[in-house]
């Protein structure tokens, strides 16, 4: 095994363990051995569990990025842009139930408390349409007057709730109930 399918053995087993067991669940130890490596072996890419973790969440931040916003720079209505944006991301969580699950548990747990931060307050550069979109639509008056954490829970909590629940198989998600729910969701921000 080459060292790039090593370090892409060991992210992928630390995604599988830490989405089906939680960040506690899933020693390094356990990681190297569902990724077929000595435990020292990941610490040649990763310098400690706290850098897998945020270096996990970054990677597939940049994964999702390219996904939501493809076709999106294209769409002028304001409307038409938040709808697009909703329904890509609720379609990748839907194909990529592994990611969605690391992704709920990073943003509820200290690790991604910082994260979280530096998009709310707009301080982090690249992969935040949404902070941009928010932000102009509060400023056209498209959008209520409520401080951008409301608004991301608004969006996002639906959101987040439908995939989850489609996860689980509390619900099927069709094209149509998908784009009910992100209907649903601008009529939560939208004045």
């Amino acid at each position: 095994m080459t060292k790039p399918e090593r370090r892409d053995e060991i992210v992928r087993a630390a995604l599988e363990l830490i989405a089906e067991h939680g960040f506690h669940g899933a020693p390094m130890a356990l990681i190297a051995e569902r990724a077929g490596v000595g435990a020292g072996t990941i610490y040649r890419y990763f310098e400690n569990k706290d850098v897998l973790i945020n270096e996990l969440y970054r990677g597939l931040e940049e994964r999702i990025y390219p996904v939501i916003t493809e076709g999106y720079v294209e769409l002028k209505a304001f409307r038409g842009r938040f709808l697009h944006l909703g329904t890509a991301l609720l379609r990748y969580f839907i194909k990529n139930p592994l990611d969605f699950r690391y992704l709920e548990q990073f943003h509820n747990s200290p690790y991604g408390v910082a994260f979280r931060r530096e998009k709310l307050l707009g301080e982090r550069e690249g992969c935040d349409v949404y902070h941009e979109l928010f932000k102009e639509g509060v400023a056209q008056q498209v959008l209520k007057d409520v401080p951008l954490p409301l608004l991301f829970a608004l969006s996002f909590g639906p959101l987040l709730a439908a995939a989850r629940d489609h996860i689980l198989g509390f619900i099927e998600l069709d094209d149509a109930l998908i784009a009910r729910t992100i209907e649903a969701c601008w009529d939560a921000v939208k004045r």
